[in-house]
């Protein structure tokens, strides 16, 4: 399997994934590095201390703590394509101030606004089924968020699952948009559909886990 790099990033330690393509292209998932959390410039200094060029950044969903490095990343890199789901799309761009407020409000952590305003708009929709980025298959996974998404590759057996799947555990519901039911559902279909000898890459904590040790 190629080498996945993980870097934790953001104030609650968002697993962030620089995931191979061909030769020195890679592509983001869920970049959180910013100024609050003392972290901008981990991921540009990793690309760039290893000669890597980004091609995308894809977002597993659009809570504030996936997705404040956007705008230092667009700015090192003009013209990096932007994946989110459309059910997530309010949550970034230049209105991504009023949907990031709502959790924000949940959690008692207004102050980290700033960081998740005005943020760059996507380029591209993530739709179930479809397959971006050298294969990956896109699962709509919604429950944590309406848009949350996991990323699939047969070829490698890996499930980039984002906040759908974390070893022995599934992300939270009970913030704005998030359904317990719905969640359930999606975690069925992963579980059903994706085999179980398949390597889990979670959005926090405890990764590269066999999908086999989550399983009812």
């Amino acid at each position: 399997m190629p080498l996945i790099d993980k870097i934790n990033t953001g104030p609650f330690g968002v697993n962030t994934y620089i995931v191979p393509l061909e030769g020195s292209k890679v592509f983001l998932v869920d970049p959180a590095a910013c100024d609050y959390s003392g972290d901008k410039f981990v991921i540009s200094s990793f690309l760039e201390s290893r000669h890597l060029e980004p091609e995308a950044i894809v977002l597993t969903h659009g809570h504030f703590d996936h997705i404040a490095g956007l705008p230092h990343l667009v700015s090192c890199y003009p013209g990096i394509r932007i994946y989110i789901h459309p059910a997530d799309a309010p949550l970034v761009g230049r209105n991504s101030e009023a949907g990031q407020l709502r959790s924000l409000g949940a959690m008692g952590f207004t102050e980290f606004l700033p960081y998740v305003s005005n943020l760059p708009e996507p380029t591209d929709y993530l739709d179930d089924g479809e397959r971006i980025l050298g294969g990956w298959k896109v699962f709509h996974t919604p429950g944590h968020t309406p848009g949350s998404c996991c990323l699939y590759s047969e070829k490698e057996k890996v499930l980039l699952s984002g906040d759908t799947v974390f070893y022995h555990s599934w992300g939270r519901t009970d913030l704005p948009g998030g359904d317990e039911s719905v969640m359930s559902a999606s975690l069925e279909r992963i579980y059903t559909i994706i085999p179980k000898d398949t390597l889990v890459f979670s959005g926090h904590d405890a990764t590269g886990f066999d999908l086999s040790e989550n399983l009812p």
